[in-house]
């Protein structure tokens, strides 16, 4: 099992994942979503210049703000610095997209996105279509070292729903879920991977890197899921999932989507939303606020025992370690924290000495 740390891209706190490399983390994972955050690649450039073992990477990706030939160059940029510690994560873009009102990537052309990407980090010369016109492309100027694809850059792909789980088996060294899963959900999503793969003739690698991306609070002694400090740690990986799940039902319409653990709580969420004071046709500028970042005041009665159970990994020690192996068995590779930025140095902090240095 490997663990990978992430946090809010705020550039001048790029020295938190230079923490994360002296606290045992193997990854560390910056996320790309440019209405609330700073840019992935300029923190990512600080990042490699002041590490020297942990690997980097994009943690997501997204694929409808940059062309796949932009996104292949900077990543290959990053390598650059790092050479052999870079990994391209990338993702259909549900935040990044949605907080401009916007849909993230259709999956045909988030396949299509992927096949080029891998194509040019691969260094192929690769058929490529923009706006209608398709051209052969591939990188110039190799030997000249403005980008480095001679290491290999691994590409774990975002993926949680059927089509997308195909598309990493299909192009993909990895996925990287969206959502804490159960080791159910982690062995039957491995299934739809291998199938992406046999439909495209390719082999399944032996070492397909499987991530999960959540947070989750350490419990001391006494602390239960209602204790206020597990509440600050939580809450805000607890309303991203809210929020993503309320975009969905709205698109949808279809209740099924809504986890049992957080029914009794989804009328008054959805009340709260429908009380926002943005109009309804913008209400997606406030319906994220905080983020996977932090906790809104108004937010927190919705931050339950359940909804942390759901959502998050949090429990005592022996709890979160028993958790991980049965995950681990399913097929599970890396565990990946979000923490609230708050709160993320004693998230990772909790995770290395209680969790990590047992495991």
């Amino acid at each position: 099992m490997k663990f990978g740390a992430m946090v809010a891209t705020k550039i001048d706190d790029w020295m938190l994942l230079k923490e994360a490399e002296d606290l045992g983390y193997d990854h560390a994972w910056v996320p790309d979503s440019q209405m609330i955050w700073s840019d992935c690649y300029a923190t990512l450039a600080l990042v490699a210049e002041h590490t020297s073992r942990i690997k980097i990477g994009t943690g997501v990706a997204i694929t409808g703000t940059r062309t796949a030939p932009v996104t292949a160059h900077s990543i290959a940029t990053i390598n650059r610095l790092a050479p052999g510690r870079t990994f391209l994560g990338i993702g259909t873009g549900h935040t990044a997209m949605r907080v401009m009102g916007m849909n993230p990537t259709k999956p045909k052309a988030f396949r299509e996105y992927l096949r080029v990407v891998r194509a040019l980090l691969h260094g192929e010369e690769v058929e490529y279509t923009l706006d209608g016109q398709t051209q052969a492309i591939k990188f110039l100027h190799l030997d000249r070292n403005f980008i480095d694809i001679e290491h290999e850059i691994p590409m774990y792909v975002a993926a949680n729903g059927p089509t997308a789980l195909k598309s990493a088996g299909a192009y993909g060294d990895g996925r990287i879920s969206a959502i804490s899963e159960p080791a159910e959900f982690t062995a039957s999503s491995l299934e739809q991977m291998k199938v992406g793969a046999e439909e495209i003739g390719r082999e399944f690698p032996a070492d397909f890197h499987n991530a999960v991306l959540t947070t989750g609070s350490v419990l001391r002694p006494g602390e239960t899921l209602k204790s206020d400090r597990v509440i600050d740690e939580c809450g805000s990986q607890v309303m991203a999932a809210y929020h993503y799940l309320y975009e969905v039902f709205q698109l949808t319409k279809d209740e099924s989507i809504i986890p049992p653990s957080i029914a009794s709580e989804w009328e008054g969420y959805c009340q709260r939303v429908a009380q926002m004071e943005t109009p309804e046709e913008k209400r997606y500028l406030e319906l994220h606020e905080g983020h996977c970042t932090f906790m809104v005041l108004e937010e927190r009665r919705f931050v339950t025992p359940e909804a942390i159970q759901t959502f998050t990994l949090t429990g005592e020690p022996d709890e979160i370690i028993d958790e991980l192996r049965k995950r681990e068995k399913a097929g599970l590779n890396e565990l990946t924290l979000l923490p609230p930025m708050d709160f993320a140095r004693n998230v990772l902090k909790d995770f290395s000495e209680l969790v990590m240095a047992k495991y």
